[in-house]
């Protein structure tokens, strides 16, 4: 089956959109936002999440441990967990919500007014979720360099350094508003397609219409009562 260009946009946008919700699923779960080496003890190496601390030794072996308060977290974290929870929700709405305005389902193939308000919903979730996404990954980034560069702190205490989990929760953040973009994209396009009647259908009703907008058998005129009369 041919997809019209149109339809591949909207695939395109859809992908694009699924891998930054995986990936932005993926950042709010696992132990890495902030990684920690200890010049005194190289042994061990700590990582720090939203959730929870790992502790990993050079045997291979990790350790971790949750975090015991919500209330106890710095701002940045508690802010972070709230987002991040948020952005996934929005994501997997986004997600349902395009899935039915796509060209490619016949979901609704009857009522494309709709199709086109979801995939337009659909869109606007994505994007929001890449912004809340972005937020509290850039806020802890924000912080982080803020006190790896504090001179109130002695030389000798550890800083805490970019976790691979900044990273990914930037591109997640960056892949949802991209999708995001160019499936509301797509519904812009809807709007400026206006159905128009062939070529071909047009000079044929032109020409059963006759000069002047007449039908053929008006060329023809009525009988008159006199060549009735035999």
């Amino acid at each position: 089956m041919a997809w019209s260009c149109n339809t591949k946009v909207q695939l395109g946008g859809m992908f694009l959109s699924l891998f930054g919700w995986v990936s932005s699923c993926v950042t709010t779960f696992v132990p890495l936002w902030k990684n920690l080496n200890l010049d005194l003890n190289e042994l061990e190496i700590w990582n720090m999440g939203l959730w929870q601390v790992c502790i990993i030794q050079e045997e291979g072996a990790m350790e971790c441990k949750a975090h015991e308060s919500f209330l106890a977290l710095p701002p940045d974290l508690r802010a972070s967990r709230i987002l991040m929870c948020l952005s996934n929700g929005l994501g997997f709405l986004g997600f349902v919500l395009s899935s039915l305005g796509l060209d490619c389902w016949k979901t609704y193939e009857e009522k494309p007014e709709l199709k086109k308000r979801l995939l337009l919903s659909g869109g606007a979730a994505f994007g929001t979720s890449g912004i809340m996404t972005l937020i509290p990954v850039s806020w802890v980034a924000y912080n982080t360099v803020l006190e790896f560069w504090d001179e109130t702190i002695p030389d000798i205490v550890p800083r805490w350094e970019f976790g691979e989990a900044t990273f990914l929760g930037w591109f997640a953040g960056f892949f949802l508003a991209a999708g995001g973009l160019l499936l509301i994209y797509t519904t812009c396009l809807k709007r400026t397609e206006t159905p128009s009647m062939p070529a071909a259908v047009c000079r044929q009703h032109a020409a059963m219409q006759g000069p002047a907008g007449m039908s053929p058998w008006s060329h023809h005129s009525p009988p008159k009562n006199a060549d009735l009369v035999i």
